[in-house]
């Protein structure tokens, strides 16, 4: 057993490698690339002018026109991501292109067969996901300098013009503010395992400041993204067909199944940070919510579902709280809750401004070059939850997981 113990100090079992997760960028693909094989160029051609293609309505001509092309000339994993996420930007603007009302129900086996086969090799659904939109759609101006909002692009865009750009890059920065965190949550688990109690009360305060970091980062929205282009111009394009009132049955994925397929549009919760953070900390949420926070895991890239799954069969960090009697864990833990149910205050903060208020406003004018504000998604997130119900349940379950202060 001694030896057992010795081994556990010196190879630690939680590491950010093992689910190719970067040091440097977090869930973030570091460096994305820009450029698919010369084979995929005519896709590339359309993702490069998709806003043009999308505003002008023929976006739905130029894919029926797409020639069909396989993707075993796709070399690499950062390919085959890149390809996920070309195909995922062609597909939503095919549905969207003529608003809500007017929705494709049919990808064309041109675009299907092939966005089905990049996604099954992936282990990612065939519709636009977190990881495609916001990890794999970043660059960096000037490689030697930080990674701040004024050194950094898209890689391709929907219409929305700088209000889209600002949300995906802002959203680029929470991911990376989250960085320490994630790093935290792995050193936490490993001093656990090894019994330091000063390892672990050093990551605790690092989470906390992390998950401070990313609520100062959130609010940058604020600078960056107009709450009426997002309204009324944005969120169409991240809406799926499940839960959708505007596809009520599912998309057709000619050639790939003659039933109709269900997936949810892009959401903040297929982000792999706070489902991690969540199942360190022992939040447990209600059914209801719980459920699609679940579901969302499933549009998650597989190794990030595998580290939340590698942190929930780990050592309970409440369990060893309360077993410690150490005063100081207990209140670090219980600061890290804090700050968790702060973020997710703010959260609904945001989501009050950018999706609740915007439609009461965007009821009472007609933006001319845009087209109409999606209804059917109203009070519903893009992921087709009731999403302030849905995130103020969730705030409120984090916060019933502080644990009480004993004497």
């Amino acid at each position: 057993m001694e030896f057992q113990s010795q081994d556990l100090k010196t190879t630690p079992s939680l590491s950010l490698g093992r689910f190719h997760i970067s040091e440097d960028c977090g869930f973030l693909l570091p460096n994305p690339l820009r450029e698919l094989p010369d084979h995929y160029r005519p896709w590339m051609e359309i993702a490069n002018k998709l806003p043009h293609f999308i505003e002008s309505h023929q976006l739905r001509a130029q894919v029926n026109k797409l020639p069909l092309l396989s993707c075993q000339f796709l070399r690499s994993y950062r390919e085959q991501r890149l390809a996920h996420l070309v195909l995922s930007l062609i597909a939503m603007g095919y549905v969207w292109q003529e608003g809500e009302t007017q929705p494709a129900q049919v990808l064309p086996r041109n675009l299907a067969l092939p966005f089905v086969e990049v996604s099954r090799t992936l282990g990612l659904p065939p519709i636009l996901v977190h990881s495609d939109l916001m990890l794999t759609n970043w660059t960096t101006r000037n490689p030697e300098r930080p990674l701040d909002i004024g050194n950094l692009d898209i890689l391709f865009s929907f219409p929305g013009g700088e209000s889209l750009r600002g949300f995906i890059l802002v959203t680029v920065l929470v991911e990376k503010a989250a960085v320490p965190g994630i790093k935290a949550v792995v050193q936490a688990v490993n001093a656990i395992l090894q019994t330091s109690q000063d390892s672990l009360l050093q990551a605790l305060q690092q989470l906390r400041l992390s998950i401070q970091d990313i609520t100062r980062t959130l609010g940058l929205m604020h600078d960056y993204v107009d709450p009426g282009i997002f309204y009324a111009v944005i969120r169409i394009f991240l809406s799926g067909w499940k839960d959708n009132p505007a596809l009520p049955v599912g998309m057709i994925y000619e050639g790939v199944s003659t039933e109709p397929l269900k997936y949810s549009g892009g959401s903040a919760a297929q982000s792999t940070v706070l489902h991690a953070f969540d199942e360190f900390l022992g939040i447990h949420h209600s059914k209801e919510s719980g459920d699609f926070l679940l579901k969302m895991r499933d549009y998650m890239p597989p190794s990030h579902k595998a580290f939340i799954e590698e942190i929930q069969s780990a050592p309970s960090l409440r369990g060893h709280v309360l077993s410690s009697g150490n005063g100081q864990l207990l209140r670090a833990y219980n600061q890290c809750v804090e700050a968790l149910a702060g973020l997710r205050s703010y959260r609904i903060t945001v989501v009050t401004k950018y999706l609740i208020t915007a439609a009461a406003k965007a009821k009472g004018r007609k933006i001319s070059h845009v087209p109409e504000p999606p209804k059917a998604l109203a009070d519903k997130g893009t992921g087709g939850t009731a999403v302030l119900s849905f995130l103020k349940t969730v705030r409120n379950k984090t916060l019933e997981a502080i644990l009480p202060q004993s004497g």
